[in-house]
């Protein structure tokens, strides 16, 4: 019975020292402002040329000839194809000679206006022939107008036959081939130009208060990930609609002789409010009272937990955004291994 005595009172004076001197080993997170974030989300696009065009015919016809190939080159203004229509030409040619008719007549009317009137003069003619043949005068002068637009519309329609190239570029498809029928409006062939490229992506509306003309964002090839990302810039930022649930575009234009036309990419957005508060996802505890996180806070020279309650604004990614509340900015609330964790412990922050 000494013996047994003596070792129970040896392991309570060895064992209570060694239970005081306990920490709960945690990894905390700082309490940051939600625009200093540093991981973005990310949303897929394609690069594609900033200046592009998807070239149509204004008339329908056949097509009759296409001098160039696939990825050609080609200059500012160079044809590219032909349309043969059989009725442009002969309509041309019918309005040039309905003009000529009527300047003709014209003439010869202003020639009888003026005879008439030295006759009108001496009393010969009366004044009502005067006027009979100044209104015939004046009508072939209106004619003459509508025949020269029919025959400028009718050279425009002969001269649309022709597709010329708006940019020089890179011809990037060709959707006709030739002795095919083509409608007018019908897409004939892409243009692109190599002097500067762009991503469109599409966001949620939330996002939309998150990014600004002129931001920097990061660019991401998906097909060459190792790579650093390349700093785009925003240029464009479609408004806010009324249509639940709708995607809006972004769009980014990237410097110059960085990323080639139809490369896969990701651009990163930071999804976060620039003045709310967020911390950590992983940090905030749910309850039946509510949602909590514990606060590092300073025991005399050693830190310990204290349970912080909290309101959740939204969930943005891995990042819990805060309503106003206990917290500050700079405080550092514990992530990993809280489950072992109460209010008062002890802690011992891994780096």
């Amino acid at each position: 019975m000494w013996l047994v005595a003596v070792l129970s009172g040896c392991s309570e004076s060895v064992s209570a020292p060694a239970a005081m001197n306990t920490a709960v080993s945690v990894r905390t997170a700082p309490v940051q402002l939600g625009g200093e974030r540093s991981e973005p989300l990310r949303f897929a696009g394609i690069v594609q040329a900033r200046q592009r065009a998807t070239l149509t015919f204004q008339v329908s016809g056949t097509l009759r000839e296409r001098p160039v190939e696939l990825g050609e080159r080609v200059a500012d203004g160079q044809t590219l194809a032909r349309l043969y229509n059989p009725g442009l030409e002969p309509a041309r040619d019918s309005a040039r000679a309905r003009l000529q008719e009527l300047r003709t007549q014209l003439d010869q009317a202003g020639r009888e206006w003026r005879r008439s009137q030295s006759l009108f003069e001496r009393g010969v003619v009366s004044e009502q022939s005067l006027e009979q043949l100044a209104a015939r005068r004046d009508a072939l002068q209106a004619s003459v107008s509508t025949a020269r637009a029919s025959l400028a519309e009718a050279e425009r329609m002969v001269a649309e036959s022709t597709l010329k190239a708006p940019f020089s570029g890179r011809i990037e498809a060709l959707l006709v081939e030739s002795g095919e029928f083509v409608s007018a409006g019908q897409p004939v062939a892409r243009l692109s130009s190599p002097s500067g490229q762009e991503v469109e992506v599409r966001v949620p509306a939330y996002l939309l208060g998150q990014v600004r003309l002129g931001d920097a964002v990061e660019v991401w090839s998906v097909q060459a990930r190792e790579q650093a990302p390349v700093t785009g810039t925003v240029v464009e930022i479609a408004q806010p609609s009324g249509l639940r649930g709708e995607l809006h575009a972004v769009l980014v234009n990237l410097p110059e002789h960085t990323l080639d036309a139809g490369v896969p990419v990701e651009v990163g957005i930071a999804a976060s409010d620039r003045t709310t508060l967020s911390v950590p996802l992983l940090s905030v505890m749910r309850s039946p009272s509510g949602t909590s996180v514990f606060r590092v806070a300073a025991d005399g020279d050693r830190p310990t937990a204290e349970r912080v309650d909290v309101a959740v604004r939204r969930i943005v990614g891995e990042q819990a955004l805060l309503e106003e509340g206990g917290l500050q900015r700079g405080d550092r609330v514990v992530y990993a291994g809280m489950t072992r964790v109460t209010p008062g412990d002890a802690l011992e922050v891994l780096p």
